[in-house]
């Protein structure tokens, strides 16, 4: 089976939400001896996860986060604040468990998973997962970033990760990617697919100066003049003006879905992932869950193109998944609810009524 093919079948194994759980949870909050719908977005996400596994008390969650790394040959523009060597050091990083993410994750018992899906280099540690589709991508100022092949076997690369993790007993997936200058291919592909101005949808990455953002912008539209993608068509724009982390993180999403396990969006990045991922495979869409609204510009558009409102406004744009380790702690504190608060006799209160 080729790997279209492949994709094709992978999206036919996704699954609605059991809304019939999702009812029976709402139901068991409104039973609790609390206000009616008091804990707001906290509710609406055990809620989710009801539907997601198909059961009205979930349980362990068990996450994982997985980062996608890859290298960007648009780095040659003069589009980042450092070269792609930093893409490689710091998946080993990762491997180490020193970087941003996995001090955070460290603190809540989660795995890190680096995963090269397409850094100019292997990565070394032994805890880095070599699935590189290429090494590195082209320079989309001067043509595409890839073939249309290599973005499916790319796609089709972060299904089969999230399988393997589930396999190993983890059911829930927090996204996050490392590749230095990957801002500047989602912003184009975010402008692309959205049909918004390129000053709008890009901002300074890691920190560049105005100078640079000038030039980035400048960059971005110049490979979309040359590689003209097409907005109707993910797989067109993903190729030519988009990243393998991209492309990993879509296989994770659908991924996800497959595996009836939720996949939770971290920052500006990781939504033009999801984004994508939800136009090749709609239903996957209910197994995403929005976690923080990113700093960078287009940050906000694509979670509303996605119909999503992020819970936590932090003003954060770090990358590697962190604002989305930063989200889980809101499910320790749901369920901590859930599964401790008492019913209305047993916390001796008379129970609310919803009013019309």
């Amino acid at each position: 089976m080729d790997e279209y093919m492949l994709l094709k079948d992978y999206i036919g194994r996704i699954r609605p939400l059991d809304q019939e759980v999702m009812e029976k949870s709402w139901e068991y909050w409104d039973s609790l001896c609390k206000p009616l719908r008091g804990m707001g977005k906290l509710e609406e996400m055990v809620v989710q996860l009801a539907g997601i596994y198909g059961t009205v008390h979930p349980g362990e969650l068990k996450p994982v986060v997985v980062i996608m790394g890859a290298d960007n040959g648009v780095v040659a523009e003069g589009v980042s604040q450092t070269g792609s060597e930093v893409t490689a050091q710091v998946l080993e990083n990762m491997g180490e468990r020193i970087s941003s993410v996995c001090i955070m994750a460290r603190t809540q018992g989660i795995e890190v998973i680096p995963v090269n899906i397409g850094m100019l280099v292997d990565g070394k540690h032994p805890r880095i997962w070599n699935r590189p589709v290429r090494y590195g991508t082209g320079n989309i100022a001067k043509g595409p970033a890839m073939t249309r092949e290599e973005a499916v076997r790319a796609i089709v690369t972060g299904i089969q990760v999230v399988e393997e993790l589930y396999k190993q007993g983890f059911r829930m997936v927090i996204t996050g990617e490392m590749g230095i200058g990957n801002t500047t291919p989602s912003s184009a592909m975010a402008s692309v697919l959205l049909s918004r101005e390129v000053e709008l949808m890009t901002g300074r990455g890691a920190g560049l100066s105005s100078e640079g953002l000038s030039r980035k912008i400048q960059v971005i539209k110049r490979a979309i003049e040359v590689n003209q993608p097409d907005k109707e068509d993910v797989l067109d724009v993903l190729s030519k003006i988009g990243s393998l982390d991209i492309a990993g993180m879509i296989g994770c999403y659908i991924g996800a879905a497959i595996c009836r396990i939720p996949a939770l969006i971290d920052g500006f990045i990781s939504s033009v992932a999801a984004y994508c991922g939800a136009v090749l495979a709609p239903e996957c869409k209910a197994y995403m869950v929005p976690t923080h609204c990113s700093a960078e510009p287009a940050g906000r558009l694509m979670l509303e193109a996605l119909g999503m409102e992020a819970p936590i406004q932090a003003g954060m744009h770090l990358g590697e998944g962190t604002g989305a380790v930063t989200a889980y702690g809101l499910y320790q504190y749901a369920f901590a609810l859930y599964d401790g608060l008492p019913g209305w006799n047993d916390g001796k209160v008379e129970a609310y009524e919803h009013l019309k």
